[in-house]
Parts: structure tokens; sequence; C-alpha cells
């Protein structure tokens, strides 16, 4: 007699198999008031978290055990087990739209773009500790390695705002050019997207000296650094590209025109550069090796997207371990050391220096430009 599986059974066996752990990536559709879960390997939707309303940014915990996803307009956060998807808990923020940790892993900044306002919460207990109103329409977040400074472009008055966090003081006001949006810390500066033009530009802290620093295309949006550190990734909305940037001389390497409006990016260990397709309900992935990308349909709207790896020896904050760490919206002074499960080497994809070919792309994915 032929022995069969009985059909109940299988789904279990399937469920608890190699490809169960395969890595996540959490995609924020704004436009539906959802969450989108990818496996990273089939690039199909293995969940889908109804959030209440408007949902566009999200961070990693500084511990690296939850993501805090911010619903912008149904004024709460979700925190997010990242290794499942499981909605651990959630609270009431006022407006939370961008959202970073400090460095130091003490304060949670929240930039409330429809009211006006920029709040400090205490990390651990979320309760606001202090208040600014700095003007119209606070936009994006980002930090000094040492925490004393967070900095907030603010899109209706063309300019970047610094607060000091020790004393919660206003420090500054400087225009830098129309509807400043993604903003980061690199090598002493501010690196900031000018989204109601077409380039980037810097912006001295000290000094308060603005100067262009590359043209890329109208709707000049975000910038991100890559995980090893050799570069970093910026986007245009309108005339939807992404390019790579040389972090020394900030000069443009490539470009990459990829329809649909690129906005938010993420990196896998294996270097390739996951982004939402803002206009066109999809996520790209690219591989900077090569000419090809390809994309998958998620929600309307994507906007924040994040890689969760849940292979042996990389953790969820493996980005942080690694040289670009000490660029972005909450740099660090050093990247932060490794932290592999017992007995597992870290796989060749995160050590600095030696980022290996990523696997190929299915020739029914594959994308050419």
């Amino acid at each position: 007699m032929r022995w069969r599986l009985p059909s109940l059974v299988l789904p279990i066996l399937l469920a608890i198999t190699p490809a169960a752990r395969a890595d996540l990536v959490y995609v924020l559709n704004s436009g539906e008031a959802s969450i989108t879960v990818l496996d990273a390997v089939t690039r199909q939707e293995v969940r889908r978290i109804p959030v209440l309303r408007e949902p566009h940014h999200l961070v990693l915990t500084p511990d690296g055990s939850e993501l805090v996803i911010a619903d912008s307009g149904g004024n709460e956060v979700f925190f997010v087990k990242p290794e499942t998807g499981e909605v651990l808990r959630r609270a009431r923020i006022s407006n939370p739209y961008h959202l970073e940790y400090s460095p130091d892993g003490k304060y949670l900044v929240i930039a409330s773009l429809r009211r006006d306002q920029v709040d400090i919460l205490d990390a651990a207990t979320l309760e606001l500790v202090h208040r600014f109103r700095p003007g119209d329409k606070p936009s994006h977040v980002a930090f000094t390695p040492d925490s004393r400074t967070v900095f907030v472009t603010m899109q209706g008055d063309r300019a970047v705002a610094a607060f000091d966090m020790g004393t919660r003081t206003h420090l500054w006001t400087q225009e830098v050019g129309p509807e400043p949006a993604g903003i980061i810390w690199h090598r002493g500066r501010l690196i900031i997207g000018i989204m109601g033009s077409d380039h980037f530009v810097t912006l001295d802290p000290v000094t308060r000296e603005v100067r262009q620093a590359f043209t890329l295309g109208r709707g000049a949006h975000t910038i991100f650094p890559s995980p090893d550190g050799r570069s970093l990734y910026a986007t245009s909305r309108v005339d939807s590209r992404l390019a790579e940037i040389d972090p020394e001389t900030l000069a443009v390497r490539r470009t990459w025109a990829i329809p649909g409006g690129p906005d938010c990016l993420t990196f896998d260990p294996e270097g390739r550069v996951w982004m939402t397709l803002r206009w066109i309900g999809r996520v790209a992935v690219l591989d900077p090796r090569g000419d090809t990308w390809e994309t998958v349909r998620v929600g309307r709207s994507p906007h924040g997207i994040f890689f969760k790896p849940r292979r042996d020896g990389v953790g969820g904050d493996f980005a942080l371990s690694m040289a670009g760490a000490t660029s972005g919206t909450r740099p660090l002074a050093t990247p932060l050391p490794r932290r592999p499960h017992a007995g597992a080497p870290p796989p060749a994809g995160i050590v600095p220096g030696s980022i290996p070919a990523a696997p190929a792309i299915p020739a029914s994915l594959r994308r050419t430009p």
C-alpha cells in the first residue's frame, strides 16, 4: 500500500521547514491602513497586519527587540515582534509621523507633520518629556552621534530646526530650500533632501553653512547609508530615480530610473536595496552590482520599509554592527559589536569589506531598466 500524509498534517510540516525561517520585510501601506509582511526569499506576502488609519514610518528599538510602527492618522504606535509580526502592545501618541531613538537609547523623538510639534518622549515609559512647537510641518528626524542634538526638517518653513536634548531648548532654525524632507548625519555634516526641488544639500551644524551637494531629480526626498559604509543611496520621488552616492565626495556614482516613485529604503545582508514605490503600490528590490531589479506588489501608497533577518548569526540590528551605522538618522560613534547566536559564525554578507554576490533573481521576476 502506498503511504500518504493526511491532508491536515502537510500544512503543519510545511510550517516548520527551514523556509518558515526566511527573512522578513515589513512594508507600511499608508494608503490602506495596513502592514504587509513579505517572505524575503519567495517575495510572497505571509501576513497582513491591520492598523488604524495611516502608517508612514517605523524604527527598531535600541535593543533590537521591537519594531515601532507609527500610525500618524490613528495617533498610535504599534510595537511589533520583528521575528513574527506579532503585535505586542500599542500606545497612544499624538500624530506620530517620523520617529527616531537617540543613539544612547534614552529618548524617542516624534515629528508631528500635521500638528506642528516635535515631542521628546522617555524611551522606556513613553512619557512626554518636552514638546516644541518650532514651526510649520516638522517632517524627518536625525541625531548627532553623542545624542546631544536632534535636527528636524521643517517642510513648511523651508528649514531645519536644531534642539538641545539636555537643556530642552530650540537652538536655531536654518533655511535650506523648499520642502526639506529626509535628513541624516554624515561625517560631521547633515545631508538633506530638498523635496520641492531636485537636489540634496549639506548643512554644517556649527557654522550653519548650506551647500548644494548633488542633483538627482524632482522630488529629491531621502538618503540612507548602506550598512557597509561604502555608499549612500538617495531617492527622488517625482522623477523616479535612485542614486548611489560616494560617501567621501558626495558625487553621484550611478543612477537607476525606477518607475513608481522610490521613497524609503532598507538593505539586506547581501547588499541589495529594497525600496517602496509610493505611487504604484509596489516594492522594488535592486542588486547594485547589476542593472536589473524586481518588483513585488504590496498595498496602496507604501512608505516605510524594514528588512528583518531571521537567519542564524544575524540580529535584527545587523546594519548597526557595520560601518554605515556611523551615519544616518541614529548615528553611532562606532558600530555596535556583532551579537551572533551561540556557535554560529556571522555570515560573510555582514562582514565589512566582504559582501558576497547576491543569489540570482528568478527570471520570472527580473526587470530591466
